[in-house]
């Protein structure tokens, strides 16, 4: 048998929830025929067939998760490896060996104590929470989701909210954090400029300014690589969970089209129609909280990117201006969090005076 394991879905993405199975045993498919529809943490992922055969096993039911790598499906037959094909279950140790760690990462990450302590408090592993180093549960986690079951019946994270609890856990404990606020005055703007479109053509003027926060850290190797081109990572809200698209290449985009791309790019984050790709490679990141509620907040940087702008609800404002007078002008609240372990605050103060001073620009 040949198996064909679940491949790369994207940057940062390890797993996946299968939706559908468009095929059964004993199915003969076709190269590149869909076979399968996946739930990543992100999007709704279509797996095409690697080869053309006919199906034997299914390696999972609707609803089960499997890891990146782990067998999806297995075709009849012995023929080459694609490259996407594991090799022959039967005589190939490695596949077995994938498999089998496949089905350990799975695993919740618990020390013996802590999984003793779940036990006590009849809380299944599964549904908590991890806030402890690399996904580990601690026993604060596990109390914590006994309390809440005490309280009310407990509702299991699934696929994006559950990718988001872990994520910013993850970048909570990482990054070392820094959040800096202050106010741009956008008085100067004429009647209907939309928020969006101008906070990014800010940030691209930010990042020339100051291109350190316009950077990737690897923590691993403490390196920092920084950026010409900006890839704003736009945060939208949607039921199912916090979504990241990235709007690539923001210093070449038309400003007569860029509010359209924003609305498209959030409009296929809400249909959980984006391609893994759009999901990739951002170089800055981008909150407007403010739409919502807010003034100022602290946004999470999610590595390996190293800094968020957040954008607070733009009103109108008493400013004093530069003559003395007392003035009435809409005032748009910003908050600037960095990765300190890839910036210093020099660094970040200028690039928060640069955005300022482009969105303050009556053009």
């Amino acid at each position: 048998m040949r198996v064909f394991s679940l491949p790369d879905l994207g940057e940062g993405l390890h797993e996946a929830e299968i939706v559908e199975w468009r095929v059964a045993p004993g199915d003969e498919v076709a190269a590149d025929q869909i076979i399968a529809t996946v739930e990543t943490d992100k999007a709704i992922v279509e797996i095409p067939a690697p080869c053309a055969g006919r199906v034997e096993k299914l390696f999972g039911k609707p609803g089960d998760t499997i890891r990146v790598g782990a067998p999806l499906i297995g075709f009849a037959g012995e023929t080459a490896d694609t490259g996407t094909v594991v090799g022959e279950l039967a005589v190939a140790p490695a596949a077995a060996e994938r498999a089998h760690e496949a089905r350990t990462a799975r695993e919740p990450k618990a020390t013996p104590a802590v999984r003793a302590l779940a036990r006590k408090l009849n809380v299944p592993l599964a549904q908590v929470v991890p806030t402890g180093p690399d996904g580990t549960i601690t026993a604060e986690d596990v109390e914590r989701a006994a309390g809440a079951a005490a309280g009310a019946q407990g509702e299991p994270l699934r696929s994006m909210r559950r990718a988001m609890a872990r994520n910013m856990a993850r970048a909570h404990t990482e990054v070392a954090s820094v959040t800096v606020m202050d106010d741009a005055d956008v008085e100067a703007w004429p009647a209907g400029t939309a928020l969006m479109p101008r906070l990014v053509r800010a940030l691209v003027a930010a990042a020339r300014a100051e291109p350190a926060l316009n950077a990737w850290y690897d923590a691993a190797a403490a390196s920092r690589r920084l950026f010409t081109e900006v890839h704003v990572g736009i945060a939208v809200d949607t039921p199912e969970g916090l979504v990241v698209p990235v709007l690539r290449n923001c210093e070449a985009r038309d400003p007569a089209v860029l509010g359209a791309e924003i609305d498209a790019l959030a409009h296929q984050a809400r249909s959980r129609s984006l391609a893994p790709e759009a999901l990739r490679g951002a170089t800055v990141l981008l909150s407007n909280y403010g739409s919502i509620a807010g003034r100022y907040a602290s946004p999470i940087v999610v590595p390996p990117a190293v800094a968020i702008v957040g954008a607070g609800r733009l009103e109108r404002r008493a400013v004093v201006l530069a003559d003395g007078r007392i003035a009435a002008h809409r005032v748009l609240p910003l908050s600037l969090t960095f990765d300190h372990r890839a910036a210093t605050g020099g660094e970040a103060g200028r690039f928060l005076n640069a955005l300022i001073a482009d969105l303050a620009r009556a053009d």
